[in-house]
């Protein structure tokens, strides 16, 4: 094997098949992907079937506390667990350019094959597709996802009424921000990491213990909470009331953002949800939250209430201010 991807690589021939069965699969050896078919055959599945798809064109694609290859894989099952499915399988469709050091495709995969057994997915079936230098970024990968529900339970926005609260898993913006200190090569006193992480572990045993009583959750990754709150919010018709003083947010990501101006509300997480729960339930729920390590900070941040539909937030003076959908991004190619 040579050292970089050449195109040849790409075209179909001997170097194509000695990077597939040499390098990619070394990586996702299951009894499914083995035949080197072109489609996975998963067998018989029971249950109400959850399907999904995402791509990743983060840059750089290795940053502190995760990289281009496990944030494929929790990104995917996360948006899986947020339907209430366990996710069974995922594609992994790789983008190469010309040019990129094998060592750097090796370490992305190493990172899929480690977060995939931490969430418990398999890699079912790939493809691989390399284009010419200055006319890729590296490294792209795809995904598409498929899982099975929890029995009895699904989103309802339509379910979300007054008195319902909100809880966040987590503390916000520590992805957006360790990706932009990798990018800008910044140098912080203290360092943030990624929060990047599959929540299936920590969402579906909540799904299965309350059922009903957890109206609807998303993560909120690109366009942070505030985004993901607005879209619930319109999604369910409801008014959704922030308390500015119970948001979570560590220091040091907040200190970057005071300095270069950020809200820490629109900043992407790859590791965190949002629930809207019974406001009854909002106690216990939260409790089993804090029992699981991805869950450890989760807080309660706001409370639904009867008026016009949209998000506000509670600010520490005791105002109320809109908060709505951001004009712009504040850092292109997140996630």
């Amino acid at each position: 094997m040579h050292d970089k991807i050449l195109l040849s690589h790409g075209e179909g021939g001997k170097r194509t098949r000695d990077l597939i069965t040499k390098v990619i699969a070394r990586y996702f050896d299951n009894p499914v992907l083995a035949p080197f078919l072109d489609s996975g055959l998963l067998g018989r599945i029971e249950g109400e079937i959850a399907f999904t798809t995402d791509g990743y064109v983060v840059t750089p694609p290795f940053f502190p506390g995760g990289d281009i290859g496990r944030l494929a894989v929790c990104g995917t099952v996360n948006d899986l667990a947020v339907c209430g499915a366990r996710a069974l399988a995922i594609s992994c469709g790789l983008i190469l350019e010309e040019g990129l050091p094998l060592e750097t495709l090796e370490r992305a995969l190493s990172a899929m094959k480690d977060a995939a057994a931490e969430a418990g997915v398999l890699v079912a079936c790939g493809d691989t597709k390399v284009v010419e230098r200055g006319k890729g970024d590296g490294i792209f990968i795809t995904t598409a996802g498929l899982g099975v529900t929890v029995d009895g339970w699904k989103p309802s926005p339509s379910g979300i009424r007054p008195g319902d609260r909100i809880l966040l898993t987590g503390t916000m913006g520590d992805h957006h921000v360790a990706v932009l200190v990798a990018r800008q090569g910044l140098s912080i006193e203290a360092p943030v990491l990624s929060d990047v992480a599959p929540l299936s572990g920590l969402l579906l045993p909540v799904l299965e213990r309350f059922g009903g009583g957890v109206r609807f959750l998303r993560d909120p990754t690109r366009g942070g909470v505030g985004v993901t709150l607005n879209e619930m919010a319109g999604a369910a018709s409801a008014r959704f009331v922030l308390e500015e003083a119970r948001l979570p947010v560590r220091e040091a990501v907040r200190g970057v953002c005071e300095i270069l101006g950020f809200d820490p509300l629109y900043l992407a997480n790859e590791g965190k949800a949002v629930l809207i729960v019974d406001g009854v339930l909002a106690g216990d729920v939260l409790a089993a939250l804090r029992e699981h390590p991805y869950g450890r900070e989760a807080v309660l941040i706001g409370e639904v209430e009867k008026g016009a539909p949209g998000v506000r937030m509670r600010t520490l003076s005791g105002g109320l201010r809109a908060i709505d959908y951001p004009v712009g991004d504040q850092l292109p190619r997140i996630c």
